[in-house]
């Protein structure tokens, strides 16, 4: 898919452009916040831009109808491309603001096989011997960074909707984005409550309660909103943004159980998180919600007992692992990814979209379920 690289590369430059002009601001107001500038880079510099992707894809859709429509041809202009380019770009940015907020949330010391942003102000802490906590300091630190790359994120929607002549088409494209902060939010909230207040919860809730939060906190957020801002800005009617949206819902779902799956068997050195995270950070999913509906009550009390402890030794992430995989919990957990990826794949059959989204949005469908990080 050459278009998605060519893509994915006027991101990462539209992201080093507005970096580095903020650096000068920065600068300006003091050395010392130079570690602000490095940690930005560090969290914007990886990643595998899927909402990037969705965002350019969804766009692509509406203003590629046309069939002889190539937005990268020589002949294009590329400050054709620039609005979606920086809009892909600020959702990028309001990823990584949420990971970092994530990992503070989560007390997770590591981001793609690297120190998390907390730890590394931990760190600056500790080796310039600073008065007071490390841990209080490289908290309260990350925060400000993950609330900074927020507001940049801000400031990136505005430069990319602001050229816009189709007015109506940014502002349906910003609501769609304002919409997205508060799921998103709302997502993360009830996430931290189910972890700590499933205990109180009739056990015929505890599944659904776990897919509320998938919808909320990641498929809408991770692929659902990226298409339809996209869309937006290209002017979409309802009966295309309704298209997208059927399509990026389930499709979201699907990648958000495949997470799930990957935070307690992953593979550490290729997920760039510590195997069975997930169980020592007591996340209630759908997997864990599966599993305890077929293990009976003895093995039900251990696993209460164990998943949240941030000790658990490799042994007992082992015998966990086996615990799930045995009850048949993973089988359905695959299950339900494949009939999330047919229904959303389905929906683009007769939708009123370009041809060449449908089939890239189809193959991007198969990149985001079937991946090991």
């Amino acid at each position: 898919m050459a278009e998605s690289t060519q893509l994915v590369d006027l991101v990462h430059s539209r992201i080093d452009e507005f970096l580095a002009d903020r650096t000068s601001i920065v600068a300006s107001i003091s050395q010392d916040l130079t570690p602000l500038l490095d940690f930005s880079r560090q969290f914007l510099s990886g990643g595998k831009r899927f909402r990037a992707l969705f965002c350019y894809w969804g766009w692509q859709s509406v203003s590629g109808i046309d069939d002889n429509f190539d937005p990268f041809a020589e002949s294009t202009p590329v400050a054709d491309l620039s609005p979606v380019v920086t809009v892909a770009a600020a959702l990028e940015m309001f990823h990584a603001a949420a990971l970092v907020h994530d990992d503070i949330i989560d007390n997770s010391d590591t981001r793609r096989g690297a120190a998390s942003a907390h730890k590394l102000f931990e760190t600056l802490h500790a080796e310039a011997d600073w008065a007071g906590s490390e841990i209080e300091y490289g908290r309260a630190a990350a925060i400000l960074l993950g609330d900074l790359l927020l507001g940049w994120s801000d400031e990136l929607i505005d430069a990319g909707l602001d050229p816009l002549e189709n007015r109506s088409a940014a502002r349906t494209a910003r609501s769609e984005f304002n919409r997205m902060r508060t799921e998103v939010t709302a997502g993360q909230y009830l996430d931290i409550l189910e972890e700590r207040a499933w205990l109180r919860r009739p056990e015929d809730e505890l599944r659904s309660r776990a897919e509320r939060v998938i919808v909320y906190k990641s498929a809408k957020y991770s692929v659902q909103a990226p298409l339809v801002i996209g869309a937006a800005m290209a002017g979409g009617d309802t009966a295309q943004l309704d298209a997208l949206r059927s399509f990026g819902l389930p499709l979201g779902i699907a990648y958000q159980l495949r997470d799930d799956l990957l935070g307690v068997f992953g593979d550490a050195e290729v997920t760039g998180k510590p195997s069975g995270d997930d169980l020592r950070e007591g996340k209630r999913t759908v997997l864990i919600a599966l599993t305890r509906e077929r293990v009976p009550a003895s093995t039900r009390r251990i696993l209460d007992e164990l998943l949240g402890d941030a000790g658990l030794d490799e042994t007992q992430v082992r015998m966990l692992q086996s615990t799930i995989r045995e009850s048949g919990a993973v089988d359905e957990v695959e299950a339900l990814i494949s009939r999330n990826v047919v229904r959303a794949v389905t929906t683009m059959t007769d939708a009123r979209l370009s041809r060449l989204a449908r089939r890239r949005l189809s193959d991007l469908a198969e990149t985001v379920t079937h991946r090991d990080a």
